[in-house]
């Protein structure tokens, strides 16, 4: 896939216009990627509470008015109802529909949140040398619910979720000093290796996204995901949850920078 270069303006009006379908990997070169939760107000103080407690999977970006699909924060005239890919509704923690635009299912007492995403680091990586299996192939980063728990918040609880990419032995520590400027997308790694000592039984069966492509000299690294809130979801089953579908982003205006420790 190569590296793209486009506005991120000009990228969210061709996911909403239907000629963006895919993953968001590799889109938006140093713009900030973003996950989606939207809930119920009623819900919605605990799931900030929820985030705040954890920040390597959920660190927060922006959280928008209710009843706004406007991120006037960091994408001023966009629109979260149509500017991702693909959706996820989920209702009593069972996921009813995956669709392309959630106008209908929008109400006036719904807050959106935003996500750090590793995505937003994988330019860094990249820019470091480090190869990336699923952007040189165009699909989707492997993710993992694992048998870490995160912290309960409220209504609140269920496994952390992680995604896992096949680096090169010798590009780990690049990987890992790389990753951990940016705390804002999840930070350095969680794990480095055995994928059983986060519960994950086989590597080659991801629970989101694709499966990755190991060379011989591949070390699986893990990163906590934003995909954890979906996990959460199915876990503590609140009356209604729309997401992002793993690995169809929010693409922000921000620059990568801005999640960058300094």
């Amino acid at each position: 896939m190569s590296l793209d270069d486009r506005s991120a303006a000009q990228i969210r009006l061709d996911i909403r216009e239907g000629r963006i379908t895919g993953v968001s990997a590799g889109l938006g070169r140093n713009f900030v990627q973003a996950n989606l939760a939207v809930l119920p107000r009623a819900q919605a103080y605990d799931f900030l509470l929820f985030c705040q407690r954890n920040p390597r999977p959920c660190p927060v970006v922006e959280v928008c008015d209710a009843g706004s699909p406007e991120p006037t924060g960091v994408a001023p005239g966009a629109d979260l109802r149509t500017d991702i890919a693909s959706y996820r509704i989920y209702e009593h923690g069972k996921l009813v529909a995956e669709v392309t635009d959630i106008r209908p299912y929008w109400r006036d007492d719904l807050v959106a949140f935003l996500l750090g995403c590793s995505f937003t680091f994988e330019w860094a990586l990249l820019e470091a040398g480090v190869r990336l299996w699923h952007i040189e192939h165009g699909r989707g980063v492997a993710m993992y619910r694992t048998s870490i728990a995160c912290r309960p918040a409220g209504v609140f609880q269920g496994p952390m979720v992680v995604s896992m990419r096949p680096i090169r032995a010798q590009d780990v520590a690049k990987a890992v000093t790389t990753s951990a400027r940016y705390p804002g997308a999840h930070g350095a790694p969680v794990h480095i290796g055995d994928p059983s000592a986060l519960g994950i039984a086989d590597i080659a069966q991801p629970d989101y996204g694709d499966p990755q492509t190991f060379g011989p000299n591949d070390v699986p690294v893990f990163w906590a995901c934003g995909v954890t809130p979906q996990a959460v979801a199915l876990a503590s089953k609140p009356p209604l949850m729309i997401t992002h579908s793993p690995g169809h982003m929010f693409i922000t205006d921000l620059p990568n920078t801005a999640l960058a420790a300094l």
